[in-house]
């Protein structure tokens, strides 16, 4: 099979815009920066790498004629705001397990944000006292063993829509729109920069690239403080995506790259690099990040950048994945 024999169901604009980052790569010195935003990829609750990835799992839940997508994350969860808004534009039933992931004071935490959102959208929330894990979790079989006693048809969607057969589809897709992209302006980025925690939207990537057979680099930079399990997650999901659609090569270790050192020591919660970069993106660009994944890409980047470790010569595509409603949760920081 090919990422085109698998039905697709359109929740994006299209193509997720690409810009140069002109002032930020001034700044830093070293490699041209452009930016593609999945922040502004969708119409659905501010869109997001979520949205794109549950393209592929939208037909197969219809298909099972399912009444509920039923799903978990932490109490700000961009993920679980993704799954209420596509669960509402289909006329189904959003059900959320949120989990206390993140150890975070601030006492409107539960009340702002992406929770907020999911709520204003109709989706059914339950709070769960439970740390931080990208597993399968107890609390979420028991609210699928739930709908299910009560006549429903639940559909199971995994933490981050990643681990689930078909999590690495939507951005294996967004390797082949970057390659159209690419062709249409003329120039070629080297390498890439993503956010890694459930693994799904690297691990598409990689498999989605690994096909075009060009010389590029897909660094992930962990920000989950568990780099033994994101590693092991990104390499399961970006293989089985490589045989899902068909790439006719084993991929290479050297493709399965997860960076640690900006994560800090606890998934959720920003380190000063991850601040700084916040700031420097937000006042050089105007381009607003997020304190629990984007900040901490951005600070990989930049340190990449200034130590040249990303050559002078490079053009790095930054891949910004959304998530900025969390800063409502945060607003402490920013005083």
């Amino acid at each position: 099979m090919s990422l085109s024999d698998f039905p697709r169901h359109s929740l994006t604009f299209g193509p997720s815009p690409v810009h140069p980052l002109k002032r930020l790569s001034e700044h830093l010195g070293g490699a041209q920066i452009w930016a593609k935003r999945e922040d502004c990829n969708s119409g659905l609750a501010f869109g997001g790498n979520k949205t794109r990835k549950l393209e592929y799992l939208v037909p197969d839940a219809l298909a099972q004629g399912a009444t509920h997508l039923v799903t978990i994350g932490g109490i700000q969860s961009n993920h679980t705001r993704q799954v209420a808004a596509v669960a509402a534009s289909l006329g189904l039933k959003a059900r959320l397990v949120q989990e206390s992931w993140v150890d975070w004071p601030d006492a409107v935490n539960d009340r702002v944000g992406n929770i907020l959102l999911s709520r204003i959208m109709g989706a059914d929330i339950e709070l769960v006292e439970a740390g931080f894990g990208i597993g399968f979790k107890e609390s979420w079989e028991n609210a699928l063993e739930q709908i299910r006693s009560e006549g429903g048809v639940p559909y199971a969607i995994p933490a981050g829509a990643s681990d689930h057969p078909l999590g690495g589809l939507g951005f294996a897709n967004w390797a082949d729109e970057v390659q159209a992209q690419e062709e249409a302006l003329g120039v070629f980025f080297d390498t890439i920069v993503v956010c890694s925690v459930t693994g799904s939207t690297h691990a598409g990537m990689i498999a989605g690239f690994a096909g075009q057979d060009r010389p590029r680099r897909v660094l992930g930079i962990d920000a989950s403080a568990k780099i033994d399990e994101t590693r092991a997650q990104v390499e399961k999901i970006a293989r089985n995506t490589a045989a899902l659609i068909g790439l006719s090569r084993d991929l290479r270790d050297d493709e399965l790259t997860v960076l640690e050192g900006w994560a800090g020591d606890y998934y959720g919660i920003p380190v000063q690099s991850t601040l700084d970069a916040i700031r420097l993106t937000g006042s050089l660009e105007g381009v607003i990040l997020d304190p629990v994944y984007e900040g901490k890409s951005m600070a990989a980047l930049i340190d990449l950048v200034r130590t040249a470790e990303i050559p002078r010569t490079s053009t790095v595509l930054y891949a910004h994945l959304g998530g900025q409603p969390a800063l409502n949760a945060y607003s402490a920081l920013f005083k």
